[in-house]
């Protein structure tokens, strides 16, 4: 006989990027006296990973629990961003309810939106925190307005429209259910937690089963497998049976149990249905896979996951420097990683190339495959990367590719350049708002396609003063043709080391991406050309010596900045025939074929091949 349990409660946070979710979770922590009196513990506390810290956002789903009034509350940490929506997917399952955090001053945001989509339609109830209520421009009456406006688009059980909302500044620590609050703690939302959030429903009496939500590596104890208990109880020690998703069986025994404790994980000897757990002893267990008592004959439903959007290659690095840098750079090195992330990666796709050196890698988004890319190069890894795509479908209007909502908020002033420019990438508008403070609000259905490279012809177009942020439609009808716009390649005709005086020449033709004393090799990107076309250029060639000297030409040499390319915008700015060489250390553009006789006879035989099609 299932019943509520009223010991525990299970709650998710959600939010768009930069809301507050993890300040939120630092305030929580700390009052919950987690820490000690005298522990230095910072802020951002639960984005341990460095790249986390680096770009300000969530990546990986994570736990953590505290002890309020008697009850355990396991909080469960979410990313924001949408490309990262299957690790929202696979863990939102272990909760009953949800906390949603709105920025005051931006509202419901497309991401928002998206996370509290598929928190609803598992039934989960919500909670509205409306944060950052301290900021000179809330707008709260407006943002709740629009909040409710969206539970009406979203809800699909009728307790999620009565949510309660309580108002928040989660930098300063405290919360309150009327707006006008400027100081206090965070009592009132956990007290809300444990009135409107339910406990888990728990029968203790059934066969033990778990769903493996999330995977955890100890050098000592091995692989670690964490999820919420279904059904029954289950104790250090025990026999269970693995379900892998075959189906197949097999047998193991759980040799630690884990629960959470603040940041930390305490050794249990037992833990009942309700409980999130840790346990160990399954070594090859995957997410989504079923733990069982030996009795139990049918595993639990499998977390059902949205399919990837794009797609890239990952091939070992041939270029004339492979090998300089990396720690890993072969073929078996690279195929054995790629395949390792799948395990604990639910939204990526790895198959084998079109040779033994390539990897097809599927991901939901740019950014998705950029964290992978930077990952793994952090790690010791060396390998290359083509340009990403988007994945293409055979459905029931033929061929159809993934299309998103693009937001974009910015001057009026840059109003035409944004329709003409999303124009030519087959976006259409379907919204347009004006705040009457100078800005204006579009909104579009753009393909995927159309967004790729967009980034930087925004933040130039709008002089860094737009807003843009994208939601996943789906799979629609292909949209055309769409014609890319970039500028040709300057290209180092030879392999040695950049000079200035050969720069100080080379940048009259367009932006370089390289300094003096840089390696170059023959077929390496070093800038872009002020034309369309690509342009040989010898970025190594020194200054011809004579008798006749000048007391100013050989000092007079003025360079340019160069203005290298990160990691996203390589990946973005980079052509078909283009490559982005991966190191530890270094990034470089490159083209695909290294010869430049064998690269100019391809390029003229893709111009007649593309005559011959428009005859």
């Amino acid at each position: 006989m299932s019943q509520r349990r009223a010991d525990v409660r299970n709650i998710a946070i959600i939010a768009h990027v930069d809301h507050g979710k993890t300040t939120l979770v630092d305030a929580l922590l700390k009052q919950s006296h987690v820490f000690r009196e005298n522990e230095t513990v910072g802020t951002l506390i639960l984005d341990s990973n460095p790249l986390e810290r680096e770009k300000g956002i969530t990546i990986m789903a994570k736990n953590a629990a505290i002890e309020y009034a008697g009850v355990r509350i396991n909080i469960i940490d979410t990313p924001g961003h949408a490309d990262f929506g299957g690790e929202v997917e696979r863990v939102l399952n272990m909760a009953d309810g949800c906390l949603l955090l709105i920025d005051s001053v931006e509202g419901p945001m497309p991401q928002t939106k998206f996370v509290l989509r598929k928190a609803l339609e598992i039934g989960l109830y919500p909670i509205v925190v409306v944060n950052k209520i301290d900021r000179p421009n809330a707008r709260i009456d407006e943002v709740i307005h629009e909040t409710s406006d969206l539970f009406l688009d979203l809800a699909t059980k009728d307790h999620q429209l009565e949510f309660p909302t309580l108002y928040a500044n989660a930098r300063d620590g405290y919360a309150g259910l009327t707006p006008g609050i400027t100081a206090g703690t965070m009592q009132p939302l956990l007290d809300a937690i444990i009135e409107h959030v339910p406990g888990p429903e728990a029968d203790e009496d059934a066969p033990f089963r778990m769903l493996a939500t999330t995977l955890m590596y100890d050098s000592y104890r091995g692989r670690i497998a964490v999820g919420r208990i279904s059904d029954g109880v289950v104790r250090a020690g025990e026999s269970v049976t693995r379900f892998n998703h075959e189906g197949q069986t097999s047998q193991h025994r759980v040799a630690q149990l884990f629960g959470f404790e603040g940041l930390g994980r305490v050794e249990l000897q037992e833990a009942r249905a309700g409980d999130i757990v840790a346990l160990t002893g399954i070594n090859d267990i995957l997410i989504g896979e079923t733990i069982a008592s030996p009795i139990v004959t049918e595993p639990l439903p499998v977390i059902t996951i949205e399919e990837p959007a794009m797609k890239m290659t990952f091939r070992v690095n041939d270029s004339p420097f492979a090998g300089r840098e990396g720690q890993f750079v072969t073929s078996r090195q690279l195929r054995e990683r790629l395949f390792r992330e799948v395990e604990t990666n639910v939204a990526l796709r790895v198959e084998d190339g079109e040779s033994a050196d390539q990897f097809v890698v599927s991901g939901r988004g740019e950014l998705h495959l950029a964290i992978l890319v930077e990952t793994m190069r952090r790690e010791g890894y060396e390998f290359a990367v083509t340009r990403p795509e988007v994945i293409v479908h055979h459905g029931l209007h033929g061929r159809e590719e993934p299309f998103e909502r693009l937001y974009v908020e910015a001057p009026e002033s840059a109003t035409g350049f944004l329709i003409e420019t999303l124009s030519g990438r087959k976006a259409q508008m379907v919204g347009m708002h004006s705040d009457h403070n100078g800005n204006v609000r579009l909104d579009f259905e753009v393909p995927t396609r159309g967004l790729i490279g967009f980034r930087d012809s925004f933040i130039s177009g709008t002089g860094g003063e737009g807003i843009m942020n994208a939601e996943y439609l789906g799979y629609r009808p292909w949209a055309g043709e769409i014609t890319r716009h970039r500028n040709g390649a300057l290209v180092a005709s030879e392999t040695g080391t950049a000079l200035s005086f050969s720069i100080a020449n080379a940048q009259e033709r367009g932006m370089l991406f390289i300094s003096p004393g840089e390696d170059v090799y023959a077929g390496m990107v070093v800038g872009l050309h002020a034309k369309d076309t690509d342009l040989d250029v010898n970025v190594c060639r020194a200054k011809q010596l004579t008798n006749i000297r000048s007391s100013t030409s050989d000092i007079a040499v003025k360079l340019v900045p160069p203005s290298p390319p990160s990691l996203e915008r390589s990946l973005s700015l980079i052509g078909n025939d283009e490559m982005v060489e991966v190191t530890p250390k270094s990034l470089r553009i490159r083209k695909t074929e290294l010869n430049p006789t064998l690269r100019a006879r391809e390029t003229k035989r893709a111009k007649f091949a593309a005559a011959g099609a428009t005859a």
